[in-house]
């Protein structure tokens, strides 16, 4: 394996300095089915090495056993990555179907005590609103964020599913060093006007599911059929039914740069929304997930691979052709709020 570091880049204006990837800690415990966890704590480490040091968490990721498992791993480096965590989606594990969003102040103060405590940390450097509930004004949400700042319990504060005007309008309380989304190949509605709210304010966008939830890696087509019982996929219509075959004849443009570049359709499509930061002229770090260090030699390779005009406008098409979702309840996204 290569351990050659990645670039880096400022997290927000004044932030630390991260790789320009990240690495989405979700699957490690939660959503996408059995997981060796010795070859994942294995792949914490390798990140390292390859100066991934955006680690994304959340709260709700497995009922809080998520940051818990990532907890010694923080630990044991603390001062070496950027520690990211959420708050806001509330559900219960006697309940699968029970779903609550809140950004209200005594919960956002509950949460972070019970984040601090399960990662063995004195503060989080990066805090998200995981979702926005539209009954809660968002400067109220942000004003109460902004508190555990001042606290010392928060170093900088992020968006996660919000329009460009929900953003400029946080921003004006307190400043936001990133807003995470979902971007991809497969999804392009952030471009309609949270991006260039990014790009003004000077935050940092952190795609989230840059590889379609592994649909774009080519590693499976219907979920329902080939992905085990519990994996989370199973649920999403982009990945089950009509929808999947459709969508799965989408990737042969990406099929035919990788072929021709020797290499993965993973890369191609990771290297396709790292270059969004020059498209778009922002701070770009995407948060793969993955929890196999193979894969994340793969990942990280992208960060050096650059398509050109031609490759670029063949895969310009795609999004608009996606059938289905990105998730069953639209409503927990911020489309259509733009």
């Amino acid at each position: 394996m290569s351990n050659e570091k990645i670039a880096a880049v400022s997290l927000g204006i004044d932030g630390p300095q991260v790789g320009v990837q990240g690495l989405g800690c979700m699957g490690m415990t939660h959503a996408y089915g059995p997981t060796d966890e010795a070859e994942a704590r294995a792949t914490l480490e390798h990140a390292l090495e390859l100066g991934v040091t955006l680690l994304d968490t959340a709260d709700m990721y497995g009922f809080g056993r998520n940051e818990e498992f990532i907890a010694p791993f923080v630990k044991a480096h603390r001062d070496e990555i950027t520690l990211a965590t959420k708050f806001a989606i509330v559900r219960r594990e006697d309940d699968p179907s029970y779903q609550e969003i809140r950004n209200d102040r005594p919960y956002i103060r509950q949460s972070i005590e019970g984040s601090l405590q399960r990662l063995g940390v004195d503060h989080i450097d990066l805090y998200y609103m995981h979702r926005r509930n539209l009954d809660v004004p968002i400067e109220e949400t942000v004003g109460a964020m902004a508190e555990l700042v001042t606290e010392g319990k928060v170093k900088q504060l992020g968006l996660s599913e919000v329009s460009g005007g929900e953003l400029r309008a946080a921003h004006s309380v307190h400043p936001i060093a990133a807003v995470q989304s979902e971007w991809s190949l497969f999804s392009r509605d952030v471009e309609d006007g949270v991006v260039d709210a990014a790009k003004d304010l000077g935050v940092t966008f952190v795609p989230y599911s840059p590889l379609g939830r592994g649909f774009l890696t080519g590693s499976f087509v219907n979920a329902e059929q080939e992905l085990a019982s519990d994996d989370w996929r199973r649920t999403q219509p982009r990945f089950t039914g009509d929808n999947a075959s459709a969508n799965a004849a989408l990737l042969e443009p990406v099929r035919t740069i990788a072929a021709a570049r020797g290499v993965t359709l993973a890369q191609v499509a990771l290297a396709w929304v790292q270059q969004r930061a020059a498209v778009h002229g922002l701070a770009v770090v995407p948060i793969p997930g993955t929890r196999k260090r193979t894969r994340l030699d793969e990942n990280v390779a992208a960060t050096r691979l650059t398509l050109d005009a031609a490759e670029l406008a063949a895969l310009e098409p795609i999004a608009g052709q996606v059938t289905g979702g990105r998730y069953a309840d639209m409503s927990f996204t911020a489309v259509g709020r733009e």
